[in-house]
């Protein structure tokens, strides 16, 4: 006896389980990197940078697989790669682009490293998902005088 006959599903309605748990898990996942975020910011607030940056670094390594020699490396070729290999879900990748951006406006060169990442997260999220949010449009502007 299947699933669909156990509970008395329409035969024509399908369910996949195995997709919603692994959406719920991603849901449960995405809700504690925000909490995560948010001591991040409040540490910051608080003036506690040190604690701040060591938090976004264990965040980025074990939240995002996203080693801190990749994000910190000059050559964007090789955050693009990792970026193209990581397989993130899309609502991971959203994720990771809130750290990165509430990374900005640090120190000038802290800016000039993260927001040309920040900037290939958003159109790999635009190219591949095909996800655009009016926010990350805004935020798209905002970052490019970090680019120049």
């Amino acid at each position: 006896m299947n699933v669909t006959e156990h509970f008395n599903f329409p035969k024509k309605q399908h369910f996949n389980f195995t997709s919603m748990y692994r959406r719920d898990l991603i849901t449960a996942e995405i809700q504690k990197l925000a909490q995560v975020l948010a001591r991040i910011m409040g540490l910051k607030l608080e003036g506690k940078l040190a604690e701040a940056n060591q938090l976004f670094e264990e965040t980025m390594e074990g939240g995002f697989q996203l080693p801190k020699e990749i994000l910190e490396n000059e050559d964007l070729s090789v955050f693009e790669n990792w970026l193209t290999k990581s397989n993130l879900p899309p609502e991971k990748l959203d994720s990771l682009s809130e750290f990165l951006y509430y990374e900005l406006g640090v120190n000038q060169e802290r800016n000039q490293s993260i927001a040309p990442k920040l900037n290939l997260v958003y159109q790999y999220l635009s190219d591949e998902h095909k996800i655009v949010h009016l926010i990350n449009l805004h935020r798209q502007n905002t970052i490019q005088q970090y680019i120049s």
